[in-house]
């Protein structure tokens, strides 16, 4: 299901580049099932988890129209026909179905779980959506690599830390000479140069340059200086592969980029599908743009009049007295900018989000401050938050953990009503042999009772293999799982076909 609104067909998520060898073992509990009853909620069927997908993406009532800015109406306007109804791509779940039996999935999945392709370190949670109920789990408790599954609990955290409405400001102010502007990054990784930009939608330079134009009246432009410090520490995570920051898939990671620091966003947004997002990243985002402001000002000679430094203080100044606000642009909010981090799993606006929760936390803007403020906001969620442990927000760091049970009771945290402004996880997740890292997988025959009826977010490093999200079983019941594996054995389409088939195996069974 793509969601109407955003920026094109839900493209294919980036394998992550191989790697060194695979973490220590960690001692899993006994694999026996148990009840985790502090999330127990009703959910009467799928449009729940629909808040932030089709159903109010199409129509917005609610909050979701003033999360997305389309909240302003007039007395005057004439009511437009009503559209018609969208087809139905994923069929809601029955709220009536029964609920499958610890077991009955216990013994569907027994079998598949020891599948030579998984390795011996499969872990693996079972949940009923509706109740909470844990119906099965192998592992379920113990904190396991989860790559790009990371992702889930970054998403989370940002929606409750800033809320969906919330947009990313970049900022220029007068500097402490006449002539100067200041470039004030507020950690918006989407920030266009113009409308040739890699996000749809995302906030320009140019529109910016346009307001310091106006403001500035007579004074020229004379300098341009890059504040990027709302972001500190290292711009790499000491946890990603030597090959990640040239990889094509992540970036150095500033508080002020363009195009999620893409060298080309116009040749990258072309061949986005066949290289599965991967492109050549510029090693000092925060300069390139300043360099790029600099241009649209009009400012010539190369890098001597762009240059790091900080932004004078405020204190109230107004007109072109140094530290006055020149012009401002805002991201998208906070409800796309996480759909488009799922569909794409794309890592810097990961890692930019993760951000976003330290600075609502009052923490640094660094990768430490990132992964404490996220397992603070999920354990103020209720969530287990001793089963996790980050060392950043996009799932890169192999020394990241999380426990499949946190997972599944993260998803029906989500998708359970309780929490409307979490629901936007659910826009951009793959579906079974129909989209994103999902669209080839489901279409064999062992597999493809999953197909349309699996959506997850999926996860992958050398020897690492994840898939997390939610399955409608053959009798209409929504349940949530996680499967994370961190000693995976055979090739990568051996151990994607046995994840697969566990989960194609929830959504062939009724499970009684």
């Amino acid at each position: 299901m793509s969601w109407p609104g955003a920026p094109g067909p839900i493209p294919v998520s980036p394998p992550v580049p191989p790697a060194g060898a695979a973490p220590p073992p960690l001692s899993p509990p006994p694999a026996a099932p148990r009840r985790r009853s502090r999330l127990v909620a009703a959910l009467a069927c799928v449009l729940v988890l629909a808040l932030a997908v089709a159903g109010l993406a199409v129509f917005r009532p609610g909050p979701v129209a003033g999360w997305l800015g389309d909240d302003k109406s007039s007395g005057t306007a004439v009511a437009a026909p009503p559209e018609p109804t969208p087809p139905v791509v994923l069929a809601g779940p029955d709220g009536n179905a029964p609920l499958p039996t610890e077991a009955g999935i216990r013994a569907a999945l027994d079998p598949l779980v020891r599948a030579a392709a998984l390795g011996d370190r499969v872990h693996l949670s079972v949940a009923d959506v509706s109740t909470g109920q844990a119906l099965y789990g192998s592992g379920q408790d113990t904190p396991t690599v989860p790559a790009s599954v990371t992702k889930l609990a970054t998403g989370v955290a940002v929606l409750a830390a800033r809320g969906p409405a919330y947009r990313i400001p970049t900022t220029a102010v007068a500097g402490a000479n006449p002539g100067e502007v200041v470039l004030v990054g507020g950690g918006d990784p989407t920030l266009a140069v113009d409308k040739d930009g890699f996000y749809p939608g995302a906030a320009r330079l140019d529109d910016l340059a346009a307001q310091v134009r106006n403001a500035l009246g007579g004074t020229a432009p004379t300098k341009v200086i890059v504040d990027s410090s709302l972001f500190t520490g290292p711009v790499f995570e000491p946890g990603w592969d030597s090959d990640i920051p040239t990889g094509g898939f992540g970036a150095a990671i500033t508080a002020l980029m363009t195009d999620g620091a893409r060298k080309n966003p116009a040749e990258a947004r072309r061949t986005a599908e066949q290289t599965n997002h991967a492109a050549e990243r510029v090693p000092q985002p925060d300069l390139t743009a300043g360099r790029q402001f600099a241009k649209l000002l009009g400012l010539t000679g190369g890098a001597a009049q762009v240059t790091r430094g900080t932004a004078p203080a405020a204190s109230g100044a107004t007109g072109t007295a140094p530290g006055a606000e020149l012009g401002k642009v805002e991201s998208l909010p906070m409800i796309r900018l996480v759909d488009i981090m799922i569909s794409d799993s794309d890592n810097v606006i990961a890692e930019a989000m993760a951000r976003q929760v330290a600075l609502a936390k009052g923490k640094p803007g660094s990768f430490v401050g990132g992964a404490a403020a996220t397992g603070q906001v999920l354990g103020e969620l209720g969530l287990p938050a001793g089963e996790i442990s980050l060392a950043d927000g996009s799932g890169l760091s192999r020394t990241n953990r999380i426990s499949p049970s946190l997972l599944t009771d993260l998803i029906t945290l989500a998708g359970n009503g309780s929490h409307p402004e979490l629901a936007a996880i659910f826009g951009g997740l793959p579906v079974g042999g129909w989209s994103g890292t999902l669209d080839e997988r489901y279409r064999a025959a062992a597999t493809s009772a999953g197909a349309g009826v699996v959506r997850a977010k999926t996860g992958t490093l050398s020897g690492v293999n994840a898939i997390a999200g939610t399955v409608t079983t053959a009798d209409g019941r929504l349940l949530t799982f996680a499967v994370l594996t961190d000693r995976t054995q055979g090739s990568l389409d051996e151990t994607r076909a046995a994840l697969d088939r566990i989960t194609s195996a929830l959504a062939g069974c009724g499970c009684r």
